[in-house]
């Protein structure tokens, strides 16, 4: 069945932006993923909807990755910012590595780490075109950083292909 979608009002988009932002806080990614959709109904180019929708969709890495993590990437251009573009690839490769590193599978370990290496480069970008006063991307270079060493995550050998087996 399908339904016509209600359009928001753009008088609502405010409060609608507060709301999708107190539901990912609630952990209730879905829910501000919706929500951010109806905004960008209404203003496709509104930065703070796409950010957020950016991490709703990266909140919901565990559920679908594959589905969520290109819907995310579709996005970062439509940030149309050098800083903020830099900055959320940094969070999708860093959520990405967060995925990685609650997998049993052999090599997820190695797959992190080079995740949030790509994640720590990126922030270095960003931090490189930061506004001033906005030590966002430091403060996540240094959390990938911790996860890293907390982790003991290393990088892969070189020597560490194996075949697969027919």
């Amino acid at each position: 069945m399908e339904f016509e979608l209600k359009k928001l009002s753009k008088a609502a988009i405010p409060a609608a932006l507060g709301r999708a932002e107190r539901y990912r806080l609630l952990n209730e990614p879905a829910l501000a993923e919706s929500i951010c959709q109806d905004i960008l109904v209404v203003e496709p180019d509104n930065r703070q909807a796409i950010a957020l929708l950016i991490l709703a969709l990266s909140d919901q890495f565990i559920e679908n990755i594959v589905d969520n993590l290109d819907h995310a990437w579709s996005l970062l251009s439509r940030l149309n910012d050098e800083y903020l573009q830099a900055y959320y690839q940094g969070i999708l490769f860093e959520r990405q590595a967060r995925v990685y590193m609650r997998r049993a599978a052999p090599g997820s370990h190695f797959s992190a780490y080079d995740l949030f290496r790509e994640a720590m480069r990126l922030y270095e970008k960003a931090e490189r075109v930061r506004p001033h006063g906005n030590d966002e991307a430091l403060l996540r270079w240094n959390t990938c950083a911790r996860a890293i060493m907390a982790g003991r995550l290393e990088e892969r050998p070189l020597d560490d292909f194996r075949p697969m087996l027919e």
